[in-house]
């Protein structure tokens, strides 16, 4: 196939696989080798397309890197609404919420990407485009967690906390975590990581809270050791 025939607009169906397998790869390149030192080529050689064709879907490495990140997250998402759906308590969909923010998962659809997220929170500090996803991406964080909190307080599980406040610091209390994990600090682990978080929310919630995702450590590996 020639490198013009191989660009041309794909049906719909074929369009949007191809797009999968560039954004899957690109989770990939990215998280393996950082995000300065991939290229379009790299990106496209692991799915064995051409630099052309990636270019033309995402034109620029910036929107790869910012288009993968929301394919990620819609990922996440909708497979964290569908566990969270089948818990009984929302202390418990909550508990699922940090441990899959924390802790490895044997989905590999959802394998943590720590590294790819310090990638795209230092791109966002430069570049106004990718500023605007992260921002976008913060608030839809932040509003999962009201949600969680609001649900609890209703069945009568959680104190009487504003929501929203708690939102800012849990959020923020994960992605600390989540750099500590990824720069493989030596007291922070992924299980110690999820611990210490669970604990924070289970104090100020008002709900007593015993360990119970432990075994979720023996899955396969993430790539750099959070993702969302």
């Amino acid at each position: 196939m020639t490198e013009q025939a191989e660009s041309a607009p794909a049906r719909p169906g074929i369009a949007d696989q191809r797009r999968g397998q560039m954004l899957h790869a690109a989770l990939d390149v990215i998280s393996e080798r950082g995000f300065a030192d991939t290229r379009i080529a790299d990106i496209a050689e692991r799915i064995g397309i051409s630099p052309a064709l990636v270019i033309y879907y995402f034109k620029t490495k910036d929107q790869l890197l910012t288009e993968a990140i929301r394919h990620y997250e819609d990922t996440w998402y909708a497979e964290g609404q569908r566990r969270m759906a089948e818990l009984p308590t929302a202390a418990r969909r909550l508990e699922e919420f940090v441990a899959m923010n924390l802790l490895p998962d044997p989905d590999p659809e959802l394998e943590s990407n720590w590294q790819l997220w310090l990638d795209f929170w230092a791109q966002a500090a430069r570049n106004a485009d990718v500023a605007v996803v992260r921002r976008k991406s913060d608030e839809r964080w932040r509003e999962v967690i009201v949600s969680l909190v609001r649900a609890g307080q209703e069945a009568g599980e959680f104190a009487d906390v504003d929501p929203h406040p708690f939102s800012i610091f849990v959020s923020a209390l994960l992605d600390g975590l989540t750099i500590q994990i990824a720069l493989d600090d030596p007291v922070v682990d992924p299980v110690s990581a999820y611990e210490l978080c669970m604990r924070y929310v289970a104090d100020h919630l008002g709900f007593p809270w015993t360990p119970s995702h432990r075994e979720r450590v023996t899955a396969p590996a993430a790539r750099a050791g959070a993702g969302r």
